[in-house]
Order: C-alpha cells, then sequence, then structure tokens
C-alpha cells in the first residue's frame, strides 16, 4: 500500500534510520560510530530485544516490516519507523554487516548484504540487541558518491540526526564518536532539560522557560527560550508530534508571531517544542524521510501553539532586574530611634593651622621646592606676554626668585609667552616642539565634521560631501579581503584577553572546514573542546570587544553556512561581501575628524569608492543649489 521508499542521500540518512530503528527495538543504550564522516563505515549498537536469525535475514527484504500487522495500522503509528524499506536501500548501495541476538537465544547470528544480494548467514557469539556495520557507502553507485560534500559539511548533517534522535528520549544514554574520539557520551537523563544540557550546554539550558498546554486537540509541552537569548539565524529550533522531530515552517511563524515586538531584526529564539496528538489526526507519510508531516487541522495547532508562548512570555518576566544576592552577606541590624541615647557619636575635631596664609608664598610652603609646570604648556603665559596671573617676579620668595633669569629678553621669536624671573621661566615653552605634539593632520582648507557616528560631512567642489560611515568600511574591508584571500596575506591585530564562544558541535565543523580560509582573512580562532572555540585576534577593523566578538561569531556562522558551491571567483567574492558587512557593523566608531580623513583616505583609495560591493550608494553629494533652495 505504501511503495515510495526511503532515500539514502548521505551519511546521515544511514545514522537517522539505524538509530530510529534502535530506540523502537526497545534499547536502554545507543553507540554510534562513525569514521571518515560515514564514508568507510557507520557502525549502530544497541540493547535492545534483538532478531532472530529468519527475521535478521528478512529485514532487508524490501516492505518487510515487524512494527505493522494490518493496514489499519498505517493510521495509528506511534514508532520511528514502520515501513521498511530503510534497510533495504541501504543494502543496495553498501556492504552491510548484522549482528544480533535475542535475550532468550543463546547464540546470534551474522547476516552480510551486499548490493542487494544476501552473501551470508553464520551463527556468533553476541551481545543482546543488534549491531549494524555499514561499510563502503555509495561503493556501487560512484556518481551518488562524488555528490557528497567535505567530511565536515557530512558530519554536521551526521550530529543534526543524532541529536534530533537523542532529544526525544532522555531516559536513553547516546554515544556518538568521530574516527575515534568521543563527540558526545550521553548518560540517561532525569527530564528533557537535563538532556538539553547535556547536548547543548548550560548557556542554553539556562535561558530557556516552560511552556504547557492540554487541549481536546493537542497537548503542548516543551521550552522556549528567552528574548535576550535569542541568536542570529536558525538554531536549536526543534519540533516534536509523538516523539517525531519534524520541520514545519508554517508553525515556526506561529513562534515568532508570539515574539512579535520582543525581539530585534533578524534573531530567532530557541525553542524545543513536543506535542502529543492523536495519531489519525496526522500524516507522517507525505515525505520520504518523515521530516515533513500535515495535520488535520493547521490552524487550530498554530492559534493553541501562539496563545500558549503569548501567556508565557507576559506572564514571565524578561526585562533586566536587580540581582540582590542575600547568601553571605552579613546581617545589618536595623537601629532605634533611641540608638543614640545608649551609643551617642563624637564627632571628629579637624586639626587645622589657624595661622596658615594660602597667600603667603604663592600657596607654597618656604621651605618646599618650587613647584615645576614645565609640562603644563600655555597656561601662565600667551603670544603677546599677556597673563592672568601675577608675575611671580615681585615676590620676594626665595623659591621664585633668579636674579639671573631676571635679565634674559623676552622678545625671542622660538618661544611663546611671556618670561618671568625664577620658577615662572619653566613655563616657557617652544612653539616647534607644540606644533609637532598636534600637528593638524586634514586637509588645509577643509573642516570635517562627524555626525552622529554615522556620516561625514565635509566641503567639496560643487557644495556638501556627505559619507556613510558603515558603508564606507564595508567597501574597506571588502578590497581588503579579496587581496587577502588572493594573496594568502592578512593582517591581524590579537585581543588583549582571548574570548571563548560555545558555538556547538555542529557549528565546529564549520570552522573547521574553513579554517584555512578564516586565518587567511585574519581571523584567529581556535578549537577548545568539542564545542567551544577561542578567538585570539580579528581582521584589522574589526573590534576586539568581547561583546562584538560574540556577536561575530554569531554572523560570521551565517556566512559560513551558506551554500558556496558556485565558481571560485564568486564564492570569493561573495564571502569577502558577507565579512566586509560583517566587519563594518562590529568596527569601532568613528568619533573624531581625524579618524574621519583616515576613513576617507582609505575610501578613496579603493578601486570604487562610490558604490558597496552589493551596489549600495556610499558617497552623496548636497549641492550648493540645493542649500540655497531652503533659504
Amino acid at each position: 500500500m505504501i511503495a515510495a521508499g526511503e532515500v539514502v542521500q548521505r551519511p546521515a540518512s544511514v545514522v537517522k534510520e539505524l538509530m530510529e530503528n534502535a530506540v523502537d527495538a526497545g534499547a536502554g543504550q545507543v553507540t554510534v560510530m562513525i569514521q571518515d564522516s560515514g564514508r568507510t563505515l557507520i557502525k549502530v549498537i544497541d540493547n535492545g530485544c534483538g532478531m532472530s536469525p529468519d527475521q535478521a535475514v528478512l529485514c532487508f527484504e524490501r516492505h518487510a516490516t515487524s512494527k505493522l500487522h494490518s493496514a489499519e495500522d498505517l493510521e495509528n503509528i506511534l514508532t520511528f519507523g514502520f515501513r521498511g524499506e530503510a534497510l533495504a536501500s541501504i543494502a543496495a548501495v553498501a556492504e552491510v554487516t548484522l549482528k544480533t541476538r535475542r535475550e532468550e537465544d543463546e547464540l546470534g547470528c551474522q547476516v552480510d548484504f551486499a548490493d542487494s544480494q544476501h552473501l551470508s548467514t553464520q551463527e556468533i557469539s553476541a551481545p543482546r540487541g543488534a549491531s549494524f556495520a555499514v561499510r563502503n557507502l555509495f561503493y556501487n553507485v560512484p556518481a551518488r558518491r562524488k555528490f557528497l560534500k567535505s567530511d565536515t559539511v557530512e558530519f554536521k548533517h551526521i550530529v543534526s540526526e543524532f541529536t534530533r534522535v537523542a532529544l526525544t528520549r532522555p531516559d536513553i544514554g547516546f554515544t556518538l564518536t568521530h574516527n575515534g574520539k568521543d563527540v558526545y557520551v550521553l548518560r540517561p537523563a532525569k527530564s528533557l532539560k537535563f538532556r538539553i544540557q547535556d547536548m547543548l550546554g548550560a548557556a542554553v539550558a539556562n535561558d530557556l522557560v516552560d511552556i504547557h498546554a492540554d487541549t481536546s486537540v493537542v497537548t503542548i509541552n516543551g521550552y522556549v527560550g528567552r528574548p535576550a537569548a535569542a541568536k542570529k539565524g536558525l538554531g536549536n529550533q526543534f519540533f516534536f508530534v509523538n516523539g517525531r522531530y519534524f520541520r514545519s515552517p508554517y508553525l515556526h511563524k506561529a513562534v515568532m508571531k508570539a515574539y512579535e515586538n520582543l525581539l530585534p531584526e533578524g534573531v530567532t529564539p530557541s525553542y524545543f517544542i513536543y506535542m502529543d496528538i492523536d495519531p489519525h489526526a496526522v500524516d507522517v507519510n507525505i515525505h520520504p524521510t518523515k521530516t515533513e508531516i500535515k495535520f488535520e487541522d493547521d490552524s487550530v495547532i498554530f492559534q493553541i501553539l501562539y496563545a500558549c508562548i503569548k501567556e508565557v512570555l507576559g506572564r514571565n518576566s524578561f526585562g533586566d532586574s536587580i540581582d540582590f544576592d542575600r547568601e553571605g552577606v552579613p546581617d545589618i541590624p536595623a537601629f532605634g530611634r533611641s540608638f543614640d541615647e545608649f551609643h551617642p557619636v563624637s564627632e571628629p575635631s579637624p586639626a587645622a593651622d589657624p595661622t596658615f596664609n594660602p597667600f603667603d608664598n604663592d600657596g607654597f610652603p618656604s621651605e618646599a621646592p618650587a613647584f615645576d609646570n614645565s609640562f603644563m604648556p600655555g597656561l601662565y603665559g600667551s603670544d603677546n606676554g599677556a597673563s592672568g596671573l601675577r608675575n611671580p617676579a615681585s615676590h620676594d620668595s626665595a623659591g621664585f626668585h633668579d636674579p639671573a633669569a631676571s635679565h634674559e629678553p623676552s622678545h625671542s621669536p622660538s618661544y611663546t609667552g611671556w618670561q618671568g624671573s625664577g620658577a615662572a621661566s619653566r613655563y616657557i615653552e617652544k612653539r616647534d616642539d607644540y606644533g609637532k605634539l598636534f600637528e593638524d593632520k586634514l586637509t588645509p582648507g577643509r573642516s570635517i565634521l562627524v555626525l552622529q557616528g554615522k556620516y561625514i560631512i565635509t566641503a567639496g567642489r560643487t557644495g556638501l560631501m556627505a559619507v556613510s560611515i558603515t558603508r564606507a568600511m564595508e567597501r574597506i574591508l571588502y578590497e581588503r579581503f579579496l587581496e587577502a584571500m588572493s594573496k594568502n596575506a592578512h593582517v591581524s591585530q590579537t585581543a588583549l584577553f582571548p574570548v571563548s564562544v560555545q558555538v556547538g558541535v555542529e557549528n565546529m565543523c564549520l570552522f573547521e572546514e574553513h579554517s584555512q580560509m578564516l586565518s587567511s582573512l585574519g581571523f584567529d580562532i581556535t578549537p577548545f573542546g568539542t564545542d567551544t572555540i577561542v578567538v585570539n585576534g580579528v581582521p584589522e577593523g574589526y573590534s576586539a570587544e568581547p561583546g562584538k566578538v560574540e556577536s561575530m561569531v554569531g554572523d560570521l556562522l551565517l556566512i559560513l553556512s551558506e551554500d558556496h558551491s558556485a565558481l571560485e571567483e564568486m564564492m570569493a567574492a561573495n564571502m569577502a561581501s558577507g565579512l566586509a558587512r560583517l566587519g563594518a557593523f562590529n568596527a569601532d566608531s568613528v568619533t573624531n575628524p581625524a579618524e574621519a580623513q583616515r576613513l576617507i583616505d582609505q575610501l578613496f583609495a579603493c578601486s570604487n569608492a562610490e558604490y558597496t560591493s552589493s551596489g549600495r550608494k556610499i558617497i552623496t553629494m548636497i549641492s550648493i543649489e540645493d542649500i540655497d533652495k531652503r533659504f
């Protein structure tokens, strides 16, 4: 009645089917072993119910299944797999070895299949459960094997399928190893939230709040993330119905509608939503991989889900609050009104010298050395010799009187300010040295104004020229990144303190795949464990502040996750354009005319100073005629 057949698209498809079969077999521990991202070996071991020798051979036949006993069971599906084409499809494109034993059997059996052919069956000693070893995937279909992506991309898909199954069964232990290295070692968890914490980290789990809705149509449980923890791009968004993962853009809109006016544009919250519904009211057989389903009434589910999340977001306060942590703080006693009667307060008497005259010796004690203000130019003099201070030479204080200095000429052209006697002569400063310290780097005769950190306004030949600071930075970084990609030369600025960012196991694969390219652009990123990276340096022009670095990593993941399967030149241009936009928004702001002048100089050194790589205008001119019209 159902002959669509399973489709083995990539190694992740094999992992998904074998893990689901292991869970349906009642396993308490499932181990997944991967070599070369599944190209060489995919091994799934479970301690479930196992199979008899006859069942072990029959399970590889098309349309064979032990989960359906009648046609009516197709409308009451509560298991992961039910059709039976998975093992037949896997055996058609790979070499498969199955070792299995039931609890009541003394010996197990080993069954070998390759190219849909049954090769052998033999008795062996085996633990209870089943062990599937899939070797040399697509060995007999070279065209399919050729179109597999890189190892890091294929392993990322494997991690995604592993995560989806592990999140549905927190009571089962799961282990994932890749090339002999443990990636996940998950023990049975007490609750779903503990499983989320074990898989995705405490940072994700701590930002979740519970949701619950029990209606006659559907029961909804799970968690949604706090608005403040929402991140750019899709990540950690999961829908499950009757224990099965599925995708639904329609229900995703219900979630986003509940977060309306709570999130900035371009960010998505985390959510883990589990639905229990009558199996007769949902069709899970509309997609070969069963990742898309059809509800009997989608609009009702939409409204229930929206109202449930909206209520939770309204009931919880997500604003910033003061955390009054009283643990370990000593108690401060409350004083009564009569406290002063029993504990009088004595006011301290200040020690003052009534004979002190601040106007004697210009404020300096006679025994103290003269105060040297030679490092404060211009405060005690001016070019015309006028001064708001009294001439120290008129005092008889020994600390200020220098007879030799009082006869020096006071009209030397290389000095500025008046020349007094004694210590006053130390206020004199050379004009040349002072000019070098504050030398004006701007173009002579042209003023530059930085308007609210967004625009640079300066005078042009025909009027006013306005430059968008963000777009100018984008153009500069774009050409800088293109040059770095072509010459494999980069300029990196090291962060004062390295910043660690938890990105997850899946996203670690992206950084490993593009590590050489990121290094050539100036990103100094090193892995730390299986799900965390450490940012030691960023390209010149990027900000190294911890907050901006974390935001940069999120944007960087979006750029790296794009499909760059075009020509090499187009791929480099698209990558440079995305990184340039990222750098422009994360760069330090321009605050003074000197920085603005430097930015303009760099902009006009570019091959195209008028438009960004995406075609947006950088410079606009406001003519004198346009200004005249406003008066």
